[in-house]
């Protein structure tokens, strides 16, 4: 094995289902950490700051989420390009891509947590933040953002690494963030030893230590096991941002970063009109939201495996497992997602106690809410599994256009035509409509859409003999998901 290609995994030859489940179950549980990192968190600040802080770091959080929109189709675009890059063969063509991302994320993430202490204020009206809750919000935000960097920097080389087919190591690393992050949070919240109590702040400081104690352990796992990515010598120059890829990762991440926004921007309107039903409906649907992080992982994780497979299979010209691939993300998808969807109907309020307390008045409604949307999710994950194929060989406009029509027809607008007249439950019903939508136009564009033919910059042949032509920019493949 070439130097460089530490934990490497060929995702281009085994069984299809096999390989896919190989890479994806790593990356599930990456996810499924990472949920209940945020959940524990959730659980330590409900129970000893109360309904109120829990509404807070839930209107905080939305916005977190809207700054990683910012950054996540670009990201999305350089991991698709070193998957691509992989597929080929073209090691250090995955390095230039890679290195690029990060000198592009470092200035990027700096930008947004300067900009974001500033807007933090204004950002919380925006989202008509309840009065009770915007003092704390604000307090918890603005540390998050401090911790910006530390996050944009870490998903990022981990969505490198799955590009290069390693789903391993970033699931490591999840470890060690949830286990500094959770524990140190009732250590700040409520300051033991020496330690002064922190409030809500000391929420947000855990996440901030956590993020970058895990930040320097990816920098010393890259170089200490020589994985893919790493960056030495004279490559350490790709981190000066390449023009060539700059404009791939803009062209094609800019799509899907606004797919990102639109996701943001709906779940920004949709907690504004939650907001507008008091503090306990705030609290349920923000309890609501973290179980339904559990109910998406089966789907996350499938899609990235099937990107990840996809682009390395499209570099390396095996255009015969693409349908196959897609075929086991989606059978997959649905039993892994069905289950996780029963299981939460059947024992939803020990688990929505955890947050708020089995008396609280949030708790039926929060299961009031599950039981509407909780099944939506299905649907999602097999919109996300064709999203990642078509992605994977460039085809990132018609996602887009699918995503708005879903949200802006399927959610947005039928809340609002129908809130005064029949209430919140048209907030719920939102949910399964607008996942039936993107569904029923995600199917016809793979089946009929011209994703297939797109150009993607050359063949593998090709794409080996850019590998060498490191003196022209200009010359580099320029394809992307």
């Amino acid at each position: 094995m070439a130097s460089g290609t530490g934990n490497r995994r060929d995702l281009t030859q085994g069984p299809i289902t096999r390989t896919l489940l190989l890479f994806a179950v790593p990356t599930l549980l990456s996810n499924v950490l990472q949920s209940l990192n945020g959940s524990i968190n959730a659980v330590w600040v409900g129970r000893f700051l109360g309904e109120s802080a829990l509404a807070a770091t839930s209107n905080a959080n939305l916005v977190m989420f809207l700054m990683f929109a910012l950054g996540f189709g670009f990201g999305m675009a350089a991991t698709i390009l070193v998957g691509q890059r992989m597929g080929a063969g073209d090691v250090e063509g995955a390095r230039r891509a890679m290195g690029t991302a990060i000198g592009l994320f470092a200035l990027v993430s700096l930008a947004v947590a300067a900009i974001g202490w500033i807007v933090a204020p204004g950002l919380l009206r925006a989202l008509s933040t309840p009065p009770g809750a915007e003092v704390m919000a604000l307090a918890y935000l603005r540390v998050i953002f401090l911790a910006m960097p530390a996050m944009f920097l870490g998903v990022l080389l981990a969505m490198g690494m799955r590009g290069t087919g390693d789903s391993i190591t970033p699931l490591w690393l999840m470890m060690l963030n949830v286990s500094l992050d959770a524990g140190l949070n009732p250590v700040l919240i409520r300051g033991l030893g020496p330690v002064p109590a922190m409030g809500i702040a000391g929420s947000a400081m855990a996440t901030l230590i956590a993020n970058y104690v895990v930040l320097l352990a990816a920098i010393v796992v890259i170089y200490a096991r020589d994985l893919p990515i790493r960056l030495r010598g004279r490559e350490l120059g790709f981190l000066v941002p390449d023009r060539a890829l700059l404009r791939t990762i803009f062209a094609k991440g800019l799509p899907m970063g606004l797919q990102m926004l639109v996701f943001s921007f709906s779940g920004l309107v949709m907690i504004g009109l939650v907001n507008r039903a008091g503090i306990h409906v705030t609290a349920a649907y923000g309890v609501a939201q973290q179980l339904w992080t559990y109910v998406q992982m089966p789907a996350m994780a499938i899609g990235a495996a099937v990107s990840a497979m996809a682009a390395q299979n499209i570099g390396a010209g095996r255009w015969d497992r693409i349908g196959r691939i897609t075929r086991a993300g989606v059978i997959t998808n649905v039993a892994m997602t069905g289950a996780l969807v029963a299981l939460l109907l059947l024992f939803d309020r020990p688990l929505l106690a955890l947050f708020v307390g089995a008396d609280s008045p949030a708790v039926p409604i929060a299961r009031h809410i599950q039981l509407i949307g909780s099944w939506s999710f299905i649907l999602f994950g097999v919109t996300l599994v064709l999203f990642s194929t078509v992605r994977a060989n460039g085809a990132v406009v018609a996602p887009l256009l699918i995503l708005c029509a879903s949200v802006f027809v399927g959610r947005l607008a039928f809340a609002w035509a129908l809130l005064g007249r029949f209430g919140t439950d048209v907030l719920w019903w939102s949910f399964p409509l607008g996942s039936a939508i993107s569904l029923v136009l995600a199917v016809l564009y793979y089946q009929r859409g011209t994703w297939r033919t797109l150009h993607l910059g050359g063949d593998r042949a090709n794409m080996r003999e850019q590998a060498n032509a490191t003196a022209e920019p200009g010359g580099r493949l320029n394809p992307s998901g």
